[in-house]
C-alpha cells in the first residue's frame, strides 16, 4: 500500500462517518477495497489506539478490524491476512493505550475483537494472552483493570464455546489455572460493592466495584459451568457455589437500598443478582450430580422469595422468572429421578436428589405452591387488561417457543404443568379450588372474583390429562361453561375466553362424542357475535381448530356447522388487523376445508372467502408468511369445491407465476405452497389455457436450481402432461424431460423411479397422427440410458421393474423405435464392439434372467406383454432367446391368469365392462385404490381414469396375445422350425404353458 497510508485511511475514516451520502458511499467502498491489503488492519490498528482521534472514526476503525477478523483471520481464508502481520496485531491489541480506553463502547468492541481473534489462536499462536491479562488484572489503575475484566471476559466467552474434544481440554486447563485468582477477584469486589451500599458511599464508587464484581461473575459462570468434567471434584468450585444463594440474599437486601441512586447502579445489581441464579441454573443444566448438595437451598432461596409474603417484596420480574426455573428444573431432572426399580439406581446421588426433594417439597408445601400459583401468579394482572382494552390481538397471540425462560406466565404454568408429577397431592386440591367457584354465583361487576375464576379455568385447562377422573366435563360444560358463554358482560369476556380455551383443550381429554354438537355450537356463538371482543373470538377459532384436529372428529357431526364456521372465520379474517392474526385464522380456515372441505362446498360458504383473498394478498404485500398462509388455504378451498369459478381463476394463475418466478425474492417463503396451489388448478382445469400454458415456463428454473421440489414438480408435469399433452411435451414439458434425464445420475433411488414413472405417463397419453410418437422422441435419452442401465444388471429390483416396463411400453408403441435406441445405445460401447446384435443380446440376457424381480403384477404383464410382442419381429437374436422367452410368459400367464366357475381360464387383469381399473399414476392421491366413480370427481380425476382404463395389464388379454404372436411367428418361420423352437424348450415349461395355450 501507499507510504502515506495511515493519513490516507485515517481520511477515509473520517468521510466514512459523514453523514452526506456522496461522500461516504466512495469511502466505504474504499474501505472494503483495502480489507484485503497486507497492512490494512495495522493502520486500523494504530488508528483505535489513539485517543485524541474522533470517537466515531475510531469506532468506525474498530468496527471495520473487528469485520476483517471475522473474513480473513482464519488460515484457509481467501486473501487471509499473513502471519507476519497477524503477529504484529497481537502485540499491538494489549497495548497501555488499549487497556486504558476511556470511551466504554469502544471498549467492548475491542475486547469482542480480541475475543475473535482468541478463539482462533489461543493458546497455540497467542500463549501470552491470558497471562498478560491476569498481569494487566492486578494493575493498580481501576480503568486498566476494568477493561482487563471486559476483554477477559469476553476471552472466555469465546472459548467456552468451543465444543471439539481438544478445545474444551484446553478450556479445562485455563479453568485450572486461573479459576482461584477470579474467584477471589469476585469476592473482594462483591465485599466492597455491598459495603458500600450498606455505608452510603458515592454512586460511583459502587458502581466502580459492582461493574467489575459482575464481569468477575460472568467469568466464573462460563469456567464454573464449562471448565470442569465435574464441578463437585475442584474445592473452589464448590466455596463459589455454596455462597452463590447467600450473595443473591444480601444482594437482594442492597437492592432497595439502591433505590433512588438512579437507574445505572439498580439496573446493575439486578444484574448481578440474576447472573447468580443463571449460575445455578448453568450448573443444573450442565452438572446435576454436581448440584445435589444445591439442591436444598435452592429450593428453600426460591420457596422463601416467589411464595411468601415477606419474600416477594423484595424481587423483580426477572428474577422470579429465573427462580421458577431454577424449581422446574429440579422437578424435571431425568438424574433426579428414580428408576422403576431400586436396583437399577447406578448413581447413589441421585437417590440422595429424591430424597432431598421429596423432604423440601412435601405434600403441604407442594399445595402451598399450587394454591400461590394459581392465585396469585395465574391472575391476570392490570397491565395485562390493559393491553387486552389496547390491542387484543396481540394479547391473544399465544407465546410459544421457549418462551418460558423469559416470560413470567408461561414460566409459571410450566412450573404448574411440572408440579403434577405430584398428581395425588395436586387433584384433589385443584378440584377443591374448582368446587369453590360452584359455591355462590359471581356477579360481572365483581372484577377481583372474575379473575380468580380465570385463574382456577387456567390451572384446569394445563391439568386437563391430569384431571381426567376428577372432572366430569360434560357435566360440567352443560352446566356452566356453556351458560357462562351466554353473559354479554365486558367483564365476562375474561371467563368467555377462557371457557374457549377450556372446550379446546378438553374435547380430546374426555369430552363425550355426544356433546360434539353442542359444544361446535357453543364455540360458534362467540366466533359468529359482531360485538364480541376480538381475543374471544380468536380463543374460540383456536378452541374450533383443537375440536377439528381431535383423534375422534367426525366429520358427519360438523357438517351442519362448517358453513357457517367457514363465514364466521371469513368475518374474523376481515375485522382482524395484525397480519400474526390473519395467519392464524387462516390457518384454522385450512384446517375446516381440508377435514370437511365438501359439507362447506354444498353449503356454499366460500364464496366470501375466496373473493377476500385477492385483497389480502394484495395487503400482505411485505408480509411473506401471510401471503403464504394465504396459498395453502387457496389449496385447500380449491380441493374442497373441485372447481375454480372462471372469475377467481386469472388471479390464482397471477399468484402462482408470481410466486414460482425464482427472480422473486418472495419465492423463498412461498414456493412450496404455490406448487401444491399450481397443482390444484391443474386438477380443476377442463382445458389448457394460454395462462396456463405460460406458466409452466416456471418450472424449468424450479428443476435445475435443485431436486427439493423434485416431486412436486414432476406431479405438475404429470398434471400437465394429462391436460395438454401435445402442448406441453413439444415445449417446455421436452425441455425438463430433458433436464431430468441429465439430473438422473446424481439421484437416489426414490428421485430415479419418480422420473421414470414421468416417462412411462409421457408415452402412455395419446397424441394426434401427426405426432404419435412425441412421446418416445421426449423420452429418447431417457430411454438410451435405461437400456444402458439394463446392460449392467444391478439395479435395485424396484427400479429394473420400472425401467424394464418402460422398454415395454415403447416396444408396444413401435418395435421398430426400440431397435433404433439399441443400435443407438451400442454406439460407443466398447465392451460389444458397438455392435447392435451383441448389446441386444445381453439386453435380452438381463431381460430374461432379472424378469422375476418384478414383483408388481401389473408391471409383470406388461413387461411379459412386450416380450410377446417381440416374437414377431424376425429378429434372430430374439429366436435364440425362444426357451427363455416362453418360459417368463408362462411364469407371468401362471401369475395373471384365473379360473371361472365353469373351469375356463381367463385373464384375470384385464377388467370386465364397467369396472374401474388401477391408475398407472401411483404415489400421490391413492390412485390405485379408487373407490366407486363420484359424481364430485375432479377434470384430473377423469383424465387419470380415461388413462387407466387404456393401460395395457388392464386392456389388453395376455393370453390372446401369446396365442396369436406365436401363431404368427409360426407362419413367419414355417412349421419345420417352429417345432424345433418348441423342442428346445423344457418339457415342464411346455406342460405348463399348454394348460392356457394350444401348442
Amino acid at each position: 500500500m501507499d507510504p502515506n497510508i495511515y493519513a490516507l485511511v485515517l481520511d477515509t475514516l473520517n468521510r466514512a462517518t459523514s453523514q452526506d451520502t456522496e461522500v461516504l458511499k466512495p469511502a466505504e467502498k474504499k474501505l472494503q477495497e483495502w480489507e484485503i491489503e497486507p497492512g490494512f488492519y495495522s493502520v486500523l490498528l494504530d488508528v483505535l489506539s489513539n485517543h485524541s482521534i474522533d470517537i466515531n472514526v475510531r469506532w468506525l476503525a474498530v468496527m471495520c478490524f473487528k469485520n476483517g477478523v471475522d473474513r480473513y483471520w482464519r488460515r484457509n481464508a481467501p486473501n487471509a491476512i499473513a502471519d507476519d502481520e497477524k503477529h504484529k496485531l497481537r502485540q499491538g491489541l494489549l497495548t497501555t493505550s488499549i487497556l486504558n480506553e476511556p470511551v466504554a463502547q469502544i471498549a467492548m468492541q475491542q475486547a469482542v475483537l480480541i475475543s475473535k481473534i482468541a478463539r482462533f489462536d489461543c493458546p497455540t499462536n497467542w500463549p501470552s494472552l491470558v497471562p498478560e491479562l491476569v498481569g494487566a488484572l492486578k494493575a493498580p489503575q481501576p480503568l486498566v483493570q476494568h477493561r482487563s475484566l471486559l476483554i477477559f471476559h469476553h476471552v472466555v466467552k469465546a472459548l467456552a464455546s468451543k465444543r471439539l474434544i481438544g478445545d474444551r481440554r484446553t478450556f479445562q486447563e485455563l479453568t485450572n489455572s486461573v479459576y482461584a485468582f477470579i474467584l477471589n477477584l469476585w469476592h473482594e469486589n462483591t465485599e466492597l460493592f455491598l459495603r458500600h451500599i450498606q455505608e452510603g458511599a458515592a454512586t460511583e464508587l459502587i458502581t466502580e466495584h459492582l461493574e467489575k464484581a459482575l464481569l468477575c461473575l460472568r467469568i466464573l459462570r462460563k469456567l464454573t459451568v464449562f471448565g470442569f468434567k465435574k464441578a463437585h471434584e475442584s474445592q473452589d468450585a464448590i466455596a463459589f457455589l455454596n455462597v452463590v444463594f447467600d450473595r443473591a440474599k444480601t444482594s437482594l437486601e442492597c437492592r432497595k437500598l439502591l433505590k433512588g441512586r438512579g437507574i445505572h447502579p439498580l439496573e446493575l445489581c439486578e444484574k448481578f443478582i440474576i447472573h447468580l441464579t443463571k449460575v445455578a441454573l448453568g450448573v443444573l443444566c450442565f452438572h446435576p450430580f454436581s448440584y445435589v448438595p444445591l439442591i436444598r437451598p435452592s429450593l428453600e432461596f426460591a420457596l422463601y422469595y416467589c411464595f411468601t409474603e415477606q419474600g416477594m417484596s423484595l424481587i423483580y420480574g426477572r428474577f422470579t422468572i429465573q427462580c421458577l426455573n431454577i424449581v422446574k428444573g429440579i422437578l424435571q431432572c431425568v438424574e433426579y429421578k428414580l428408576p422403576k426399580g431400586m436396583d437399577q439406581i447406578k448413581e447413589p446421588l441421585t437417590l440422595q436428589a429424591h430424597q432431598v426433594k421429596s423432604e423440601v417439597l412435601d405434600p403441604n408445601t407442594v399445595c402451598h405452591m399450587c394454591r400461590h400459583l394459581v392465585t396469585h401468579y395465574f391472575l391476570l394482572s392490570s397491565d395485562d387488561l390493559a393491553l387486552w382494552d389496547a390491542e387484543p390481538e396481540s394479547f391473544a397471540t399465544d407465546e410459544a417457543g421457549e418462551s418460558w425462560k423469559y416470560s413470567l406466565r408461561p414460566c409459571t404454568e410450566a412450573l404448574f404443568m411440572e408440579l403434577f408429577q405430584f398428581r395425588n397431592v395436586l387433584a384433589p386440591e385443584l378440584v377443591r379450588l374448582l368446587a369453590s367457584l360452584q359455591q355462590r354465583q359471581i356477579s360481572p361487576d365483581d372484577l377481583p372474583a372474575i379473575l380468580k375464576k380465570d385463574a382456577i379455568y387456567n390451572a384446569v385447562r394445563l391439568a386437563a390429562f391430569d384431571l381426567y377422573d376428577d372432572v366430569d366435563f360434560d357435566e360440567w360444560f352443560t352446566n356452566v361453561l356453556s351458560q357462562e358463554l351466554k353473559i354479554k358482560d365486558n367483564n365476562y369476556r375474561i371467563i368467555r375466553r377462557r371457557v374457549c380455551q377450556l372446550i379446546g383443550q378438553w374435547c380430546g381429554v374426555r369430552a363425550s362424542q355426544s356433546l360434539r354438537p353442542a359444544m361446535y355450537e357453543a364455540l360458534l356463538e362467540p366466533l359468529s357475535r359482531a360485538d364480541e371482543d376480538a381475543a374471544v373470538k380468536l380463543a374460540a377459532a383456536e378452541a374450533l381448530r383443537s375440536t377439528i384436529d381431535d383423534f375422534n372428529f367426525d366429520v358427519d357431526q360438523f357438517a351442519p356447522y362448517a358453513p357457517h364456521a367457514i363465514a364466521a372465520l371469513y368475518e374474523l379474517l376481515v375485522e382482524s388487523e395484525e397480519c400474526d392474526t390473519k395467519m392464524h385464522v387462516l390457518h384454522v380456515v385450512s384446517y375446516v376445508m381440508e377435514r370437511c372441505g365438501a359439507s362447506v362446498a354444498r353449503g356454499g360458504g366460500t364464496g366470501a372467502l375466496f373473493s377476500y383473498l385477492p385483497q389480502l394478498w394484495n395487503h400482505a404485500a411485505s408480509h411473506n408468511m401471510l401471503r403464504a398462509a394465504a396459498l395453502s388455504a387457496v389449496v385447500h378451498l380449491l380441493k374442497a369445491l373441485g372447481e375454480c369459478t372462471p372469475n377467481i381463476r386469472p388471479w390464482i394463475l397471477s399468484v402462482v407465476n408470481e410466486s414460482t418466478r425464482l427472480t422473486e425474492p418472495a419465492h423463498v417463503y412461498l414456493l412450496e405452497d404455490a406448487l401444491e396451489l399450481w397443482l390444484a388448478i391443474l386438477e380443476t382445469s377442463h382445458a389448457a389455457d394460454p395462462a396456463t400454458l405460460q406458466l409452466a415456463e416456471n418450472l424449468y428454473p424450479i428443476l435445475e436450481q435443485s431436486t427439493e421440489h423434485l416431486r412436486i414438480v414432476v406431479y405438475i408435469m404429470q398434471a400437465y402432461t394429462l391436460l395438454c399433452p401435445e402442448e406441453f411435451l413439444s415445449g417446455v414439458g421436452g425441455k425438463c424431460m430433458a433436464l431430468l434425464e441429465d439430473m438422473l445420475s446424481d439421484m437416489r433411488t426414490e428421485g430415479v423411479i419418480t422420473v421414470l414413472k414421468m416417462a412411462e405417463i409421457c408415452i402412455s397419453v395419446s397424441f394426434p397422427e401427426r405426432n404419435t410418437f412425441l412421446g418416445v422422441k421426449v423420452i429418447w435419452p431417457i430411454l438410451i440410458r435405461v437400456i444402458h442401465c439394463l446392460l449392467e444388471g444391478d439395479d435395485l429390483p424396484m427400479v429394473l421393474s420400472v425401467q424394464l416396463c418402460l422398454v415395454s411400453r415403447v416396444i408396444l408403441l413401435s418395435s421398430d423405435l426400440f431397435y433404433k435406441a439399441i443400435q443407438e445405445a451400442s454406439n460407443g460401447l466398447v465392451e460389444y464392439d458397438s455392435d447392435p446384435v451383441k448389446v441386444l443380446n445381453r439386453f435380452l440376457h438381463v431381460w430374461t434372467e432379472k424378469m422375476n424381480l418384478v414383483t408388481q403384477v401389473e408391471r409383470w404383464k406388461v413387461v411379459g406383454l412386450g416380450l410377446a410382442a417381440l416374437l414377431t419381429t424376425q429378429n434372430a437374436t430374439v429366436l435364440e432367446r425362444f426357451p427363455a422367452i416362453l418360459l417368463n410368459l408362462t411364469e407371468v400367464l401362471n401369475d395373471v391368469m384365473k379360473t371361472e366357475d365353469n373351469g375356463t381360464y381367463v385373464d384375470g387383469l384385464v377388467a370386465p365392462p364397467g369396472s374401474r381399473p388401477a391408475s398407472p399414476l401411483e404415489g400421490r392421491g391413492g390412485a390405485a385404490r379408487w373407490g366407486e366413480a363420484a359424481a364430485g370427481d375432479s377434470p384430473h380425476e377423469l383424465r387419470r381414469r380415461r388413462l387407466a382404463a387404456a393401460h395395457p395389464a388392464h386392456a389388453i388379454d395376455l393370453r390372446a396375445v401369446t396365442l396369436h404372436q406365436l401363431e404368427t411367428l409360426k407362419n413367419q418361420v414355417g412349421a419345420e422350425t417352429f417345432e424345433r423352437l418348441i423342442q428346445a424348450t423344457d418339457h415342464e415349461t411346455l406342460q405348463q404353458i399348454r394348460e392356457y395355450i394350444p401348442l
